[in-house]
């Protein structure tokens, strides 16, 4: 027998050892290990146990659970010389500690003690040298094998002696799938007895050469002469199948697409060695299907460093390598393929050392696929980035290239596309496929030479140019390519001082910034707007309080398709410094790095000077800039009052005028009496007028605004309309009369009749009838233009 040194074979035994959480110190059992002494183990079912040693009159087993309290068993011990241990009488407190004591006696304390355990034995079969077990496993005959047996009886006893048969002695009975019980396999396999001298340990090696295959049992047993027969202190059964060592081998699938890998299992003897290679010509086979690299520690040994000789093998190829099977005989061997991969059927075999016995198996490779796509609508400004993505099952890399006007015949380089791709070169850069075989490249039409035009883009699984795509797996895709514009309106081309000007526009090709420049005397604004993700942008110029009436320029400059603003102002006059100063005083040409024109200060161009240095400029060949031009003026805000004429009490009206402010610009509206002044604490402050906020409309010629007049509750008397721009600043004034009583009606005009002619007479004279005073300006009205501050109408103002 061997004893066990594993690890794994140290822990399980633990699960027999059933270790006490306070035991006292054992001791082993000698003699013909009958005679108990203090610290033995004894074991349930034992018989014949001596405990006169103890020399007590009327000696008992007594087991507590707390030494301080009563026992919660007893057990007397008789005969003292030939004493029986029944499991009946221990019930569940075996592998515990009990005390020997008179049966009196209630002070464990003072007692002797021993260690009652319940019989158990371990079984299992396992590979010959090692922990591993066959145990409800299929193997061969010839798969060396061995009994491994764990128990809890020999640490009662003297160590590597039988001292006591009766207990330590069992066989090991093998059922064969006949229902034949024997105990003797083979040449080495005799199992009878089997002495258990150890806590743990293996049987020598057998096999099963020349049995019956099939469905095998084992357990432990106890002969008749042992003290545990017949009382189910037998060991767990174990199972397992012995098989026919027939050699084949199956491949996972039947026809792999290239760059994917397959298996192949070989099945035959129990940790024998075969050869497994793929039939052909010894020569070359890079092009082959290889084994997976890794496999070495699996019992897979590759080419040179194969068990067997790929020279013993006639219709072996370089694609060679020994294989061990598993105890159970089998060994899956895993296979890759990739792009160049030949598309064919191969035929794996699989062969014991003398070629004696073999079998084959056929795998075929195919060619796989591939698929570009175009993010968007395939139309592009140069700009634009572009994302490629597609599968592919061919290859594990995708190489890509574009044709279009004057580009290589056979393709360029995406990201260069002058320079010519050719087959199996150092220029590719590939794009890697990804484990679930898609792939994708994100391509910067900025980035490249490309002038706007209709291109095609080609995605191949190897290093090949269009003139050698005859048989490669490929596709393409068709895209347009346009050059970037930029297009702007501004709010008005006429702006009263104090309005806000509003450039808005368009700016393709996916610039970062589009560039404004306003250009006046005296006057030069330069502001980075960044376009939305439709490419609008919109940019307000809230500054025209300040400016002087007359013309200015707008140029909007668009970076096109490197994204740079080519002409821009710096604070550098005579160093170039690539980077753009909102303020600076000098505009520089960044691809010649030269000064061009002062934009402030000393020698500054003006107005129509500065924007047409700047627009030569941006036309120059160097520059792929492009613009647009708009101008504007700056004149003096102004506010015009329609004549209103005379108005009666209760009448509604409407207070009309126009203006060059901007549409939707606010204007405050007074109407007041002009007798409405400061009055003396005993006179009447009553209020007669109205006020009110009105927005500028758009009018045909001018902007329009209109005021309504509820004069219900308006005096008779002479009023001032007093208008005021709340942005810019500017007012205008009128006045005009509400008077007392009804609009005169006109009377119906009748046909005259001719009367007939008479000599006139004298009418009498009447004294002079004196008519009702009609209501005049009183002195009031200079007082109230001059204090129409003080009206009672707060107005916020936006600024």
């Amino acid at each position: 027998m061997k004893s066990i040194t594993k690890a794994m074979m140290i822990t399980a035994v633990v699960l027999v050892a059933f270790a006490l959480a306070v035991t006292p110190a054992t001791a082993v059992r000698t003699d013909d290990g009958s005679a108990i002494d203090a610290g033995d183990i004894i074991f349930v079912g034992e018989e014949d146990l001596n405990f006169s040693g103890f020399e007590l009159d009327n000696p008992t087993l007594k087991y507590y659970d707390q030494l301080d309290a009563s026992p919660l068993e007893i057990i007397t011990i008789s005969p003292v010389g030939a004493f029986d241990l029944r499991a009946i009488d221990v019930g569940d407190y075996y592998n515990k500690v009990w005390y020997v004591m008179e049966a009196g006696d209630n002070d464990p304390d003072e007692a002797d003690s021993v260690i009652v355990r319940m019989p158990k034995v371990l079984l299992d079969i396992q590979l010959e040298g090692t922990s591993t077990s066959l145990k409800d496993k299929p193997f061969t005959r010839t798969t060396p094998v061995e009994f491994n047996v764990q128990n809890t009886i020999a640490p009662a006893f003297t160590a590597g002696a039988v001292v006591k048969s009766a207990a330590q002695a069992g066989y090991i009975e093998i059922t064969t799938p006949d229902g034949v019980k024997v105990s003797r396999v083979g040449e080495d396999g005799d199992f009878n007895p089997v002495n258990l001298t150890e806590t743990a340990f293996d049987t020598d090696a057998f096999d099963f050469d020349g049995m019956t295959s099939g469905v095998y049992t084992a357990t432990w047993k106890w002969p008749s002469s042992s003290d545990f027969y017949n009382k189910a202190y037998e060991s767990n059964t174990i199972t397992w199948t012995i098989t026919t060592a027939a050699l084949s081998v199956e491949a996972n699938q039947d026809t792999v697409v290239r760059n994917n890998p397959f298996t192949v299992t070989i099945s035959g003897e129990s940790s024998t060695t075969y050869a497994l290679y793929i039939v052909g010509a010894a020569a070359d086979t890079t092009d082959y299907p290889q084994f997976k690299a890794g496999q070495e520690t699996s019992g897979v040994k590759i080419g040179a460093a194969a068990d067997l000789v790929q020279g013993n093998f006639s219709d072996a190829s370089n694609i060679f390598a020994s294989v061990r099977t598993t105890a159970s005989g089998t060994r899956t061997v895993g296979f890759v393929t990739d792009g160049d991969t030949l598309d064919q059927t191969y035929t794996i075999k699989v062969a014991n050392a003398d070629s004696s016995k073999t079998d084959t198996v056929k795998v075929k490779v195919e060619k796989g696929d591939i698929t570009v796509t175009a993010s968007g609508d395939q139309s592009y400004f140069l700009g634009e980035e572009v994302t490629f993505s597609g599968t592919n099952t061919d290859s594990g890399e995708v190489f890509l290239f574009i044709t279009g006007p004057n580009l290589p015949n056979n393709g360029g380089l995406l990201d260069a596309p002058q320079t010519a791709v050719k087959a199996d070169d150092a220029v590719w850069d590939p794009v890697d496929v990804e484990d679930d075989d898609t792939w994708e490249e994100k391509w910067l039409t900025g980035e490249v030479n490309l002038d706007a035009g209709t291109y095609t883009v080609y995605a191949v699984s190897g290093a090949f140019d269009r003139g050698e795509l005859s048989g490669k797996k490929y596709a393409t895709v068709s895209l347009v390519v346009k050059k970037p514009f930029v297009s702007a309106a501004i709010s008005s081309s006429v702006v009263a001082k104090g309005d806000d000007l509003t450039i808005t526009g368009t700016a393709e090709g996916d610039p970062d910034y589009v560039y404004i420049w306003i250009l006046g005397k005296n006057k030069a604004v330069f502001e980075q707007e960044a376009p939305e993700d439709d490419g609008s942008f919109e940019y307000e110029f809230s500054e025209t309080k300040d400016l002087a009436s007359g013309q200015y320029f707008v140029v909007v400059q668009h970076p096109m398709q490197n994204k740079r603003a080519d002409v821009f102002p710096s604070e550098n006059e005579s160093e170039f410094v690539d980077t753009i100063n909102e303020d600076g005083s000098y505009v520089w040409n960044r691809i010649s790095e030269t000064k061009l024109f002062n934009l402030r200060g000393t020698g500054s161009l003006q107005g129509s000077d500065a924007a047409n240095a700047l627009v030569e400029a941006i036309n120059s060949p160097n520059i792929d800039d492009t613009y647009l031009k708009l101008s504007f003026l700056i004149e003096e805000a102004w506010i015009q009052i329609d004549s209103i004429g005379d108005k009666y009490v209760g009448d509604t009206f409407t207070i009309t005028g126009t203006t060059n402010l901007a549409e939707d610009n606010d204007l405050l509206v007074e109407v007041v009496s002009s007798s409405f002044q400061p009055t003396e604490k005993t006179q009447s402050g009553e209020f007669s007028g109205a006020s009110g906020t009105i927005e500028v409309t758009r009018g045909d010629t001018a902007n329009e605004w209109a005021f309504d007049v509820d004069a219900a509750t308006f005096r008779p008397d002479e009023y001032i309309v007093r208008i005021e721009s709340i942005e810019a600043d500017v007012t205008a004034t009128a006045t005009f009369n509400v008077l007392a009583g009804a609009p005169p009606t006109e009377a119906p005009t009748e046909a005259p009749t001719e009367a007939p002619t008479e000599a006139p007479t004298e009418a009498p004279t009447e004294a002079p009838t004196t008519a009702e005073p009609t209501p005049t300006p009183g002195f009031g009205a200079l007082i109230a233009l001059a204090g129409l501050g003080a009206v009672a109408v707060l107005v916020l103002r936006k600024h």
